[in-house]
């Protein structure tokens, strides 16, 4: 290791200490494997892909066309305003940390609730849905007795590789980014080289078989690009992991959504262009696969939706990665059932093992109970998106009341209050469009959740749950962390 290096990962484990922890898990992720989680994580190999057909049926091209870039400019708001608090708490528990150190215990403990569930959630619409593509390859039907043992195996393979391969997985986070991008080019190089293509205005038809009012369809269609644009906290719940987290944590959480926007609609512009008949595309029961075996042939078009599922397994692997960290933090602090058993590391891998198989386990539960993937892919949305409005509604009051002085060298400046303010009205309307028909179980879910985790905090954690170390560590030791 040379002289910098060590240098740097002495600062860090100090600055954690500061924080009031010890440097438990090994600090080898650079700047790059930070961007690579959250970037394998958002995926748009596997949201924008897995949820093609949602957006097709629901409004149309106009859907990709227009309202990828929506939520793409929108969602950047939500990230940035999240990269501004990760450079001032660079710790596993990231938006409950956050919330906890700026907003109270009470509000910290309903973050980390909300974000371990949509956490849960997601692993299990990224996996599940990997299982039914595998289904379709294979010319199975997509039934539970078929789809089920695949998925199983599938977050196998994650909590395997998560549980004994800690610098594996992050290399192999670091070739998820490169796969992502380099099969998004062998994709839309494909379909300009020989599939035959619409005019751009295509992109502008207006189209659903699932609403009679367009407006609406086109609202629910949104769905694919914001559960796509999700689980970009990983960059932050990694930052005990990272070499100068400050700095690192916040670019990766940023440019993990900027880049995806970008390559993202390259990628749905060049499917969508592809589509011959439009209405027997929406018809079909993978749209996606339909799309591009009709406009490239069985073999080219299979081959290259092998190429999406490869991604889709990348980001699974991602996914399992955030969630047992943030599953970690949360036990570390004693918010959750047996967490002396859940905050365990393993001696010899130095990852949290625990909360590497009960994250899993929890995605499996997560399958079973909603049955119908879009269920589950709008509560993960709900679930994240409540999980991040929180801390950066209570950054915002603080920033404004002046108990939150201590910033990070990644920092909005004068344009905190307006971003913020946006990010959160985005939030708002997340939270109202993904429980309207015929997300309904999603919506009941979330509504249950929040009174089961309300009744929790009452009846149990309210005289008990003392929050995250950060949350009682003095000001001037805080000041200390923030580099300035």
């Amino acid at each position: 290791m040379d002289a910098d290096k060590k240098h740097q990962l002495e600062a860090d484990a100090a600055q954690l200490q500061r924080l009031g922890y010890a440097q438990q898990l090994l600090r080898d992720m650079g700047g790059f494997s930070n961007f690579a989680v959250s970037f394998s994580i958002i995926s748009i190999l596997t949201g924008a892909v897995t949820l093609y057909g949602h957006g097709l049926r629901f409004g149309g091209p106009f859907v990709m066309g227009v309202g990828w870039p929506l939520v793409a400019v929108m969602t950047l708001t939500v990230a940035a305003s999240l990269a501004q608090l990760a450079s001032s708490y660079p710790t596993a528990g990231a938006l409950y940390h956050w919330a906890a150190m700026l907003g109270g215990v009470r509000v910290g403990f309903f973050t980390a609730w909300l974000n371990t569930i949509g956490q849960f959630a997601i692993t299990a619409g990224i996996d599940y849905g990997l299982a039914e593509f595998v289904a379709d390859m294979f010319g199975w039907p997509r039934e539970r007795g078929y789809v089920l043992p695949l998925y199983a195996a599938i977050l196998l393979s994650h909590a395997v590789l998560n549980h004994v391969g800690v610098r594996a997985v992050a290399l192999l986070n670091n070739l998820s980014a490169w796969y992502h991008v380099a099969g998004v080019a062998v994709v839309i190089g494909a379909l300009v080289a020989f599939a035959p293509k619409q005019d751009a205005s295509f992109l502008l038809t207006r189209f659903s078989t699932e609403s009679n009012v367009y407006a609406y369809g086109f609202l629910i269609g949104l769905l694919q690009a914001q559960w796509t644009f999700t689980g970009y906290d990983a960059s932050a719940h990694v930052s005990e992991e990272t070499v100068d987290p400050t700095r690192n944590a916040p670019w990766g959480i940023f440019l993990s959504v900027a880049v995806s926007a970008v390559v993202g609609y390259v990628l749905l512009a060049g499917v969508t262009l592809a589509i011959g008949d439009l209405s027997a595309a929406a018809a079909a029961p993978n749209p996606f696969l339909h799309v591009l075996r009709e406009s490239l042939g069985p073999a080219l078009g299979g081959a290259l939706v092998w190429i999406a599922i490869g991604a889709m397994w990348f980001c699974g692997l991602s996914s399992v990665t955030s969630n047992s960290r943030m599953l970690f933090a949360f036990a570390r602090d004693g918010g959750l059932p047996a967490s002396p058993l859940l905050a365990r590391v393993s001696p010899r891998y130095r990852s949290p093992h625990v909360a590497i198989w009960v994250s899993v386990a929890a995605a499996f539960l997560v399958a079973i109970w909603s049955g119908a993937y879009a269920a589950m892919v709008a509560l993960s949305t709900l679930a994240l998106y409540a999980s991040y409005a929180l801390p950066v509604l209570v950054g915002l009051i603080a920033r404004r009341n002046g108990t939150w002085t201590h910033r990070g060298p990644w920092d909005l400046g004068r344009y905190s209050t307006l971003v913020n303010v946006v990010a959160l009205g985005w939030c708002a309307v997340v939270m109202v469009l993904f429980v309207l028909p015929p997300n309904e179980l999603a919506g009941y879910t979330f509504a249950g959740a929040l009174i089961l985790l309300t009744v929790y905090w009452v009846a149990f954690q309210r005289h008990t749950f003392v929050g995250p170390k950060l949350a009682r560590v003095a000001p001037a030791s805080l000041q200390a962390t923030s580099g300035k």
